[in-house]
């Protein structure tokens, strides 16, 4: 199975193009890291990775054997902005990843129970999300998106808010939960693109193979 964007090309009304014939191809084990300079259209890219954005043309889909399908409902996200249920259990907000796959409450729990010990938080299930630190918080979020059967998954910026030793716990954590799936990640720390099985860059509409 891979994710593959074909000649994407992204413009504002009225604007030169955000992005130019971008080209990616990523398969599932594989995890990519896009950089570039604020405003270079990262964010953009990632939008229209996971369906919500329109190409001006071009398209994104994800090919399984010998299907092309639309990638909306094969993505879970990452957000830089924490984005929890504050105040429901982590058990809770991590099984909410597995109701779209048609789980009952038990199998959720059994997941999420799972989901939670490959981010490096088993033990805390009981305890209400907004007792966590900021780290464990986001940790929470990427056990909810890794705990999906979406194959595809997309992190804006996951560790914009953190600590550098923070954030390198918190890339760890993403990296080993979401190991058998498609990853692309959004990111400015050099750190956290080194993590990945590769790094492009984004700059004057273009995503350019092989970038450090």
């Amino acid at each position: 199975m891979r994710l593959v964007a074909d000649s994407l090309t992204f413009a504002h009304p009225g604007r030169a193009p955000v992005l130019h014939e971008v080209q990616l191809d990523v398969r599932v084990g594989e995890s990519v890291a896009v950089v570039g300079p604020s405003g270079s259209g990262k964010t953009t890219l990632l939008a229209l990775l996971g369906g919500l954005l329109r190409p001006g043309s071009g398209r994104v889909f994800v090919e399984r054997a010998d299907e092309q399908l639309p990638v909306a409902n094969h993505v879970s996200w990452v957000l830089q902005t924490v984005n929890v249920l504050s105040d429901r259990s982590v058990l809770d907000n991590v099984a909410v990843g597995t109701f779209a796959d048609g789980l009952d409450r038990g199998a959720a729990a059994t997941r999420a129970h799972a989901a939670l010990d490959a981010v490096g938080l088993a033990g805390t299930a009981d305890r209400a999300v907004r007792t966590l630190s900021g780290g464990e918080a986001q940790r929470v979020v990427i056990a909810r998106a890794a705990v999906s059967d979406r194959p595809v998954l997309l992190a804006d910026e996951p560790t914009g808010q953190l600590d550098q030793d923070t954030s390198a716990h918190v890339i760890d954590a993403l990296l080993r939960s979401a190991a058998d799936k498609i990853v692309v990640v959004v990111t400015h720390d050099p750190a956290v693109a080194a993590r990945c099985s590769r790094t492009l860059k984004l700059g004057a509409a273009q995503l350019l193979a092989g970038a450090s």
